[in-house]
C-alpha cells in the first residue's frame, strides 16, 4: 500500500469515528441473556475494542425481522435463538458461534383450572406462542417426546409478549415461553402450572442461539469473524469463570428492570460450557448436530421444505482457528 493509500484509509477510518485499523460491526440482537449476554460481557470489558472492532447494536424484538434484516444487509451480524437453524439454511447467512444452550429457559404454563397438567394434555388445546421461536421448538419437541405430532397442540400465533399478556388475561388455557416471561407469569398468575421446560427434554431439545453473519459479509470478512470469536472466548472465560461478577455488571447496565437474583437464575437455566469444553463440542460435531436437530423441527413444522445439512451454513472453522490461537 502506498504512502498516499495509508493516508487515505486513516482519514477515511477517523471520518468514521474509527481508529486505524479497526472494523465497525453493526450487529443485530435480541435482548435476552440467552443471546446477548456475551456480547454486552465483551462490550462493556472493551474486550471487542482490544480486537479492532467496534460494535454498532441494533436491537430487535423477534429473530423473524432480525433474519430479514440480516439478509437485506441492513445489519453484518445477528445474534439471535433457534432460527439459526432456520433461515441460513435457506442461504440467509452463515453461522459461526453459539452462545450456549437454551436447556431450561423455555417452559410450558397452564391455568390452574385448565385441567392441563402433562404435555400429553395440551393436545388440541390452544397454545398462545411465537412461532418459529425457541419457545415453539420447545413445544413441538416435547409433543414428539410424548408421541404426538407437531401440530398436535394449537397454537395461537403472536409475539411473546402479547402471548403472555394473552394467558395473564386467561386468553389461552396455556403457554409456550421463555426465561424472563416466567417472572411476569408467575407474579401476575401465582397459581399458574408450570407444566414442563425444555430441560425435561434435553439434549433432545438442545436448543442453541448464535451469531450468524450476512453471507456477502462472511464472504468479504472472515478475519473479523476469527476475531470477534476471540472476543467471544474472552467473554465466555469471564462468564464461566467470574459469573456472579460479571452477571451483577450486567444486571446494572444492561438488565435494570430484573433483580441480579433472576439474572443469577435465568443463567442457571443455560447450559453453558468454558471454552476447552466447547471446542471438544465443535470439534467432535456436537454443535453441528444440535444445529441440525432443531433444523429438523422447522422442517416438521412446516416451516422449512426440506432439511439441509448443517455444515453447508455452518461454519466451525471459525471458532476452532479462534481457540487455537490463543493456545
Amino acid at each position: 500500500m502506498t504512502v498516499r493509500r495509508i493516508l487515505f484509509a486513516c482519514v477515511l477510518a477517523l471520518a468514521c469515528g474509527l481508529a486505524f485499523g479497526q472494523t465497525r460491526v453493526t450487529v443485530g440482537y435480541l435482548h435476552t441473556l440467552a443471546v446477548d449476554g456475551h456480547l454486552w460481557t465483551a462490550e462493556m470489558n472493551d474486550i471487542f475494542a482490544k480486537h479492532d472492532i467496534v460494535i454498532e447494536p441494533v436491537p430487535f424484538n423477534s429473530g423473524i425481522p432480525l433474519s430479514q434484516a440480516l439478509s437485506g444487509g441492513s445489519i453484518d451480524v445477528a445474534i439471535m435463538g433457534a432460527v439459526i437453524s432456520n433461515f441460513p439454511s435457506r442461504g440467509v447467512g452463515k453461522v459461526f458461534l453459539v452462545n450456549n444452550i437454551e436447556a431450561g429457559t423455555a417452559m410450558l404454563f397452564a391455568q390452574p383450572d385448565s385441567g392441563i397438567e402433562s404435555v400429553a394434555d395440551v393436545v388440541g388445546r390452544d397454545i398462545s406462542t411465537t412461532r418459529g421461536t425457541t419457545a415453539h421448538v420447545f413445544l413441538v419437541t416435547a409433543l414428539q417426546a410424548e408421541g404426538f405430532d407437531a401440530e398436535a397442540a394449537e397454537v395461537v400465533n403472536m409475539d411473546m409478549a402479547a402471548a403472555v399478556s394473552a394467558f395473564i388475561g386467561g386468553a389461552v388455557p396455556a403457554v409456550a415461553t421463555w426465561w424472563p416471561f416466567n417472572a411476569q407469569i408467575m407474579a401476575q398468575v401465582p397459581e399458574a402450572r408450570l407444566v414442563a421446560t425444555a430441560g425435561d427434554y434435553y439434549p433432545d431439545a438442545a436448543i442453541m442461539g448464535g451469531w450468524v453473519a450476512n453471507t456477502a459479509f462472511y464472504d468479504a470478512n472472515r478475519d473479523v469473524l476469527v476475531r470477534i470469536a476471540k472476543a467471544w472466548l474472552e467473554a465466555n472465560d469471564l462468564l464461566e469463570n467470574d459469573t456472579e461478577a460479571s452477571l451483577v455488571r450486567l444486571q446494572e447496565e444492561q438488565y435494570p428492570n430484573l433483580d441480579v437474583e433472576d439474572l443469577l437464575s435465568g443463567f442457571d437455566l443455560l447450559q453453558t460450557f468454558d471454552n476447552d469444553a466447547w471446542f471438544e463440542l465443535y470439534q467432535d460435531g456436537s454443535v453441528e448436530q444440535w444445529i441440525g436437530q432443531v433444523q429438523q423441527v422447522f422442517v416438521d413444522i412446516g416451516a422449512l421444505e426440506t432439511f439441509v445439512e448443517p455444515s453447508t451454513f455452518f461454519d466451525a472453522s471459525i471458532f476452532l482457528e479462534a481457540y487455537e490461537s490463543t493456545r
